[in-house]
């Protein structure tokens, strides 16, 4: 069975769309310190742009004014969050949305200049498998920017819950995973960062009511379909109260890791499965014909 439900992400993203702007103070901060690592393309003005898992695309249309001649496109699996998406792009030379799954880029391979994905990676299990498809649609000397949340993510609500025999809060990669993904791929020279954030709230169904309006419900496989019940939520409430700082509020912790890495020049063997797969011609293969 895999970890995650796609469809359920789906929907989540779906439902969050018309809120996701209000509730996403933390994600427009990352989103800013991942655009301030664009300055690593010193002057070059790339063609193309991507930004996977784009949202309502507040990042593709920062991108679009930064670079005006390029070809922006927002992309997003969540259909609701490209109408969304509709807002930023303005009506002058408006940038492109696509609705697409982030582990089937519908895009020509060695076509994009900068990828830029911001906070979709949670809840894709096979890491190698999308950055080899994220390589796969970058030109030699492509830029990766991306950013996914680390393993101390809400880990005040994932203890809140450790009485529960379904899980509630998802697996979210390490640092040292999330690097070791890049290079699987075959991208070169990544480097890697990390910041903390505590968010505090003033009860556990605020938290509960600002991750519905993010979209970052459970989505795993084994979670609970049914309802948490009642009693099953007031221990969670209670265990969590215990974590209440000097002012009487819960803290909330996020763990956001993020990563620049570069494509490899062309004729670079593609990585699959952690090892290299090269392609030569059938012309180039000696063939000895016996008499």
């Amino acid at each position: 069975m895999p970890i995650f439900d796609v469809r359920q992400s789906r929907r989540a993203a779906a439902r969050a769309a018309p809120h996701y702007t209000d509730a996403a103070a933390l994600q427009r901060e990352v989103e800013s310190r991942l655009l301030d690592s664009l300055e690593y393309l010193d002057a070059r003005v790339p063609q193309v742009v991507l930004d996977v898992g784009s949202g309502p695309a507040h990042a593709a249309a920062a991108m679009h004014k930064r670079w005006p001649k390029a070809r922006v496109i927002a992309m997003d699996v969540a259909l609701p969050m490209l109408r969304e998406a509709r807002k930023q792009a303005g009506w002058w030379k408006p940038f492109a949305r696509v609705c697409a799954d982030a582990r089937a880029l519908p895009v020509a391979e060695h076509s994009v200049d900068v990828l830029f994905c911001n906070l979709c990676l949670h809840d894709l299990e096979d890491l190698p498998a999308v950055f080899a498809g994220f390589r796969r649609v970058l030109r030699p000397g492509g830029l990766l920017l991306c950013s996914t949340y680390g393993p101390e993510t809400l880990v005040e609500l994932r203890e809140a819950f450790a009485g529960d025999t379904a899980p509630h809060v998802h697996p979210f990669a390490q640092i040292a995973q999330f690097g070791d993904a890049l290079m699987m791929a075959g991208f070169r020279d990544p480097v890697l960062d990390r910041d903390l954030f505590t968010l505090t709230y003033p009860d556990l169904s605020a938290l509960m009511r600002e991750l519905r309006a993010l979209g970052a419900t459970n989505a795993l496989s084994a979670r609970r379909t049914s309802l948490t019940g009642k009693g099953r939520f007031d221990a969670a409430r209670a265990a969590y109260a215990r974590a209440r700082d000097a002012d009487g509020r819960l803290p909330s912790t996020w763990e956001v890791i993020y990563a620049h890495a570069w494509a490899p020049e062309a004729g670079t063997p593609i990585r699959e499965g952690g090892h290299d797969v090269a392609a030569v011609p059938l012309s180039r293969i000696p063939i000895r014909r016996r008499s």
